[in-house]
């Protein structure tokens, strides 16, 4: 059984790594500078280098595999973020159209149900198409809120601010990427599962950014005062900070379109992982501002 990881090194795919080493599976990882593995992990698992948008290093790297764990490398930043995210994944699904990937688990994003006006989010929706077509067994998890977004922040956290455009008030799953591994490990460790599959993955529970103040100010023993902006004003930052305007627009559909989602599976036992934001702000966001 060869499962592939692809972002190895990322939040989510170096736990993916880490468990299924420990379940004794030697996994195939796509990695682009295999020195950012550490020592014990690079004797432990089949190491391809190469650029997840070489289409050619793709198609070979996931050749008979059973099961691949696909992350869209397409960073925000991206001159034409949606149409680069469908084109890099297009190499894996004309591998699993060919019968030459049976299953494919690929991390998506709460919005991408939408399909159409969440920003870069749409790129996911059109990787979930492509994949849909296939004929292999798929599943989507669809994830929320990541933690460590807010390491982005830590610059203004340490002046007591955190500035966001979304809806202070409006309630949104936030989710530990360490949870989101360990989930994705267990599916690809599960062969049970046939077909198309969706698994929303919401984290333990819904916050509103003005409660996630409240969490920074009580585990970083200082105010954290909430600076809610405009999608303008995100505009007009991204674009100073010399951002092409597909990618500016990229991220304002983000936060414009999942301002008031309502995800489409409910929290329940399946889609509830248990690490809280104030257990992960005390081990990833104190030490960093303490610093």
């Amino acid at each position: 059984m060869t499962i592939v990881v692809t972002t190895p090194t990322g939040h989510v795919g170096s736990r993916v790594v880490r468990l299924l080493i420990q379940a004794g599976v030697r996994p195939r990882v796509l990695v682009r500078d295999p020195a950012r593995l550490d020592t014990e992990t690079r004797g432990r698992v089949e190491v391809r280098c190469g650029d997840l948008t070489d289409a050619g290093f793709v198609h070979e790297a996931t050749t008979g595999a059973r099961t691949v764990f696909w992350v869209d490398p397409t960073p925000h930043t991206a001159e034409e973020p949606v149409e680069t995210s469908r084109r890099t994944a297009a190499a894996l699904a004309d591998s699993a159209r060919a019968g030459e990937v049976a299953r494919i688990v690929f991390l998506s994003s709460a919005g991408a149900e939408k399909r159409h006006g969440v920003g870069h989010i749409d790129g996911l929706a059109r990787i979930e198409e492509l994949f849909d077509a296939t004929g292999a067994d798929v599943l989507h998890l669809r994830c929320g809120y990541f933690f460590t977004n807010l390491l982005l922040s830590v610059d203004e956290l340490r002046q007591g601010v955190l500035t966001t455009a979304a809806d202070p008030d409006q309630p949104m799953p936030w989710v530990d990427p360490r949870d989101i591994g360990e989930v994705v490990a267990a599916r690809l460790l599960n062969d049970g599962w046939k077909g198309r599959v969706v698994q929303a993955v919401h984290g333990p529970e819904d916050l509103t950014f003005t409660q996630v103040a409240e969490v920074l100010t009580e585990v970083l023993g200082r105010r954290i005062h909430l600076r809610s902006v405009s999608d303008d004003d995100v505009r007009a930052a991204l674009g100073s900070a010399g951002l092409p305007p597909k990618a500016v627009e990229g991220i304002v559909g983000m936060i414009a379109g999942t301002r008031h989602l309502v995800p489409e599976q409910s929290r329940d036992v399946t889609t509830t992982t248990p690490t809280p934001l104030t257990a992960w702000a005390y081990a990833h966001l104190r030490p960093l501002l303490a610093a």
